[in-house]
């Protein structure tokens, strides 16, 4: 079975977040990306419709953003 993403910027309202959906999905369904050490991903984040982190991507596709720690053009700078 393909993993979640979990994009976030490692803001205290992410990193609260990732602790709660590893706890909710299991560590090993998902997989954790903070785009804000790993700008390269910001580009896949975007294609798969990232429009705020944190933010949870599911095996189909579907993105659910759940509450809002930064916007992904505040993370570009």
């Amino acid at each position: 079975m393909a993993k979640s993403i979990f994009y976030h910027a490692g803001c205290p309202v992410c990193v609260s977040a990732e602790q709660d959906i590893i706890n909710v999905i299991g560590e090993d369904k998902v997989e954790v990306v903070n785009i804000g050490e790993e700008r390269s991903r910001i580009a896949e984040a975007e294609k798969a419709g990232i429009k705020s982190v944190p933010a949870l991507v599911t095996p189909n596709g579907n993105v659910l953003h759940i509450n809002f720690g930064a916007s992904l053009e505040d993370v570009k700078g």
